[in-house]
């Protein structure tokens, strides 16, 4: 037992084993403590659509949030415009005060309505802090800015009434206020709310391990073939693996109940290119470093993870993370697939980002082929002693 755990120890991929289980902790542990640290000081990078067509005590509130809620503002004219921007994910709520906000208030018997819309189609995390908001700007307009407005507004109406009459006909006002809260792109169940998550797990890491043990076997076959003829059969094999691997993981979603606002069709066709785009992205690393591109791939890992969007908004990232998911295959994969699966703007423009960062992985990999070629051609040869007469 002892000499077998001996030779076990010399071996070299057993020293990689144990080095990669130490990698991964390491990795995870400064990506995700720095990825993740912070967030709740970033709420203020989230943002907010007041859309206004009151122009009696809506204004004032309007106005009032706009000067204390703790996020980014944006006045909008237009209710239709500001859901665009919702469901393009630009904005995460949109707060709207109709026109006939102030007759509602003044008028006895009926209550006025803040109305606030949110798009589901986002990480769980944005869902529970709008909630949240909403509640807390109906109690502020409640206690406060309809309070003062209605006040302001009676005894204009009536010079002579008593200010603490006013008052307290402003507080019987503000109590009518209500809140109406309108969704979009429902996700049904929190086992959906976890699928784009989930998917972009499974295809990374299955395309990272696909590339390490791939490496090893292009080495060999190269060997006998040539490496562009190898090259050549890894492109090929990689396209067939992720329309074959795309068609079990769209299938087994469909089976697990999970839903989708796209054909099947199309679920598959996305996220065979999505698979597509990690196999290149991932074998990318291993063709340009060898073996030590594995570690790069974990670094990858841990990266997408925090910075594509999936479980955290982008927006409450430091900037490093924000910058740097723009050129990760995992945040367009995430966008894709919660519009996919939930509904929101064309997958075009996810689906065009994953292939030219496909294309460039490719154009690069191919590059390094070239290089690691040209390397062995002008090596010298070995020299050999010289044989006697």
């Amino acid at each position: 037992m002892k000499n077998a755990m001996i030779a076990l120890l010399r071996q070299p991929t057993t020293i990689i084993g144990v080095v990669v289980a130490f990698m991964f902790q390491i990795i995870f542990s400064i990506v995700w403590m720095t990825g993740y640290n912070g967030i709740t000081d970033n709420t203020k990078n989230l943002t907010i659509a007041i859309v206004n067509e009151d122009q009696g005590l809506g204004a004032n509130i309007a106005d009032e949030l706009a000067g204390n809620l703790p996020f980014r503002i944006e006045r909008m004219d237009s209710l239709s415009a500001a859901q665009t921007k919702l469901n393009k994910r630009d904005v995460q709520m949109v707060l709207y005060l109709a026109s006939d906000f102030s007759k509602q208030l003044q008028t006895p018997g009926q209550t006025a309505q803040i109305h606030y819309y949110l798009n589901e189609s986002n990480p769980q995390f944005i869902k529970s802090i709008m909630q949240s908001v909403s509640s807390n700007v109906t109690a502020i307009a409640n206690k406060q800015a309809i309070a003062e407005g209605a006040q302001a507004k009676l005894t204009q109406v009536s010079p002579n009434l008593p200010t603490a009459q006013a008052h307290q006909m402003a507080q019987g006002l503000s109590e009518r206020v209500t809140s109406d809260m309108q969704t979009s792109n429902k996700v049904n169940g929190m086992h959906n709310q976890m699928v784009p998550i989930m998917l972009v797990l499974a295809c990374f890491v299955g395309s990272m391990i696909k590339a390490q043990n791939l490496q090893i076997s292009v080495n060999i076959v190269s060997r006998q073939y040539g490496r562009w003829n190898a090259f050549g059969a890894r492109v090929m094999l990689n396209v067939i693996a992720a329309a074959a691997v795309g068609l079990v993981s769209t299938t087994m979603v469909h089976w697990l109940g999970g839903q989708s606002v796209v054909s099947f069709a199309t679920m598959w066709g996305f996220v065979s290119l999505v698979l597509l785009a990690f196999m290149f992205f991932a074998q990318m690393f291993l063709i340009l470093l060898g073996n030590a591109g594995m570690f790069l791939n974990i670094i990858m890992l841990a990266t997408q993870l925090v910075s594509s969007g999936a479980i955290v908004p982008r927006e409450l990232l430091g900037s490093f993370y924000n910058r740097v998911s723009d050129y990760l295959p995992a945040t367009y994969a995430v966008k894709g697939i919660m519009n996919l699966l939930f509904g929101g703007p064309s997958l075009g423009a996810s689906a065009m980002t994953l292939v030219w960062i496909l294309v460039v992985c490719l154009a690069i990999s191919a590059a390094g082929v070239a290089v690691s070629r040209r390397k062995r051609e002008t090596a010298p040869a070995p020299a050999t002693a010289p044989t006697e007469c």
